[in-house]
């Protein structure tokens, strides 16, 4: 079977610079959704997000998308979390086919939209339906867009998650949780240099014992209600134990050893939105096996035991009286 999926690479290859460290690619598609001239339209059943249980960046939209009632608005396409030398695979639907894409292989609409791009194809992307093109895999934004943009299709009850007021500080912290934890864990992974990895290994544990004593003080990241911040962190403690312990080698800390981010993980897990949308296996399965995995006998790791994701956190009660 002859794929159509262009010059698109699959790897990491050409993501290493000189020194051995991980720099990862730049979106193509990064196009704004708005009512301005040349921004996407904002329009109901318009778009398609196409997602992976694995991918923190792809799950931070999930999260997004099902805490502000968008589900019905935006459609929803899921890959297999096991990335092949193809590229994503729409295995987990009946004949490996998107119903709605009608592909195997997430390049395939890659190619068609830009058969110039030479990236890899990844997820979140969202496709025009309408045209059947890629238009945003933009992942540092679409929470934003979801959040600001598609405002009038919100549920009546939904979060502010992207406060005014607080736009600011959620920006220039999300930049950090970015750079020192949510890539950081990356930048370790897939260093090629022990310099490199001793860089982002201190890195991302500097960031999490700072973020530890922050979570001392109050509930969530801002205060005592849920921001765009919180979910932008949450994805990587989900992923931590399970996977980037073991997988990635950040490895002087679990989450579960640290008291305040572990019963912050907690809260957030127990709230529909988080826990309905990680999927713990399947994170494990997308980050040991695999295209990218360096596991050549497909070992799955059996533990750790992710049923202490349901015990109680106390966090409601540690801050009740405190706000």
């Amino acid at each position: 079977m002859s794929l159509a999926i262009g010059k698109i690479v699959t790897n990491e290859n050409n993501e290493i610079g000189k020194d051995g460290a991980f720099i990862r690619q730049t979106n193509r598609f990064d196009t704004p959704f708005g009512d301005k001239p040349g921004q996407l339209p904002i329009e109901a059943s318009r778009y398609r997000l196409i997602w992976a249980a694995i991918c923190p960046w792809a799950h931070r939209s999930m999260i997004a998308i099902k805490l502000l009632g968008l589900d019905d608005v935006i459609s929803i396409g899921k890959v297999s979390p096991i990335r092949t030398s193809h590229g994503w695979e729409f295995s987990l639907d009946v004949g490996g086919v998107d119903p709605v894409l009608g592909i195997r292989y997430l390049p395939e609409i890659y190619a068609s939209t830009d058969p110039e791009y030479d990236g890899r194809a990844t997820v979140p992307t969202v496709v025009d339906v309408k045209t059947g093109k890629v238009v945003n895999n933009d992942y540092f934004k679409l929470t934003y867009y979801w959040e600001t943009a598609f405002k009038p299709f919100h549920k009546t009850d939904a979060p502010d998650l992207y406060p005014e007021q607080l736009r600011a500080d959620i920006d220039a912290l999300n930049d950090v949780i970015f750079h020192e934890v949510n890539n950081g864990v990356y930048k370790a992974g897939f260093a090629r240099s022990q310099k490199a990895y001793e860089d982002a290994y201190h890195l991302v544990f500097n960031r999490l014992d700072k973020l530890e004593q922050r979570l001392s003080q109050s509930r969530y990241l801002f205060g005592d209600k849920i921001t765009d911040s919180d979910i932008r962190l949450y994805v990587t403690l989900a992923r931590f134990d399970v996977a980037y312990y073991g997988a990635f080698k950040t490895n002087r800390n679990r989450i579960i050893d640290y008291p305040n981010l572990w019963a912050y993980a907690r809260d957030l897990y127990q709230m529909p939105a988080f826990g309905e949308t990680t999927d713990f296996e399947a994170i494990k399965k997308g980050y040991f096996l695999g295209d990218n995995a360096h596991n050549p006998y497909d070992i799955l790791p059996l533990g750790p035991d992710v049923s202490h994701w349901h015990t109680p956190h106390n966090r409601d009660k540690q801050f009740s009286s405190s706000h």
